[in-house]
């Protein structure tokens, strides 16, 4: 973890910026207390539009799924 002052990191920022997307923090501070830190953002990953056709096998319906349940009988 790096520690600049407010004038340093307004002087350097792009070169703080790399080092935070190296994944290095950085505190910036403000008379001597922290009042920002520099981190890097985890990368998304894109799941849409999924493609037709990933899913098959992964999801099973059983041969019963609309037929009453023993327990709603009574209320049917």
């Amino acid at each position: 973890m790096r520690q600049v002052n407010l004038v340093e990191a307004s002087q350097h920022l792009s070169e703080l910026i790399e080092a935070a997307m190296r994944g290095e923090e950085v505190i910036i501070t403000k008379d001597e207390q922290p009042v920002a830190k520099l981190v890097p953002l985890p990368t998304e990953k894109k799941r849409y539009p999924a493609k037709a056709g990933t899913a098959v096998g992964l999801v099973t319906i059983a041969e019963d799924f609309d037929e009453p349940l023993e327990d709603f009988k009574d209320c049917m």
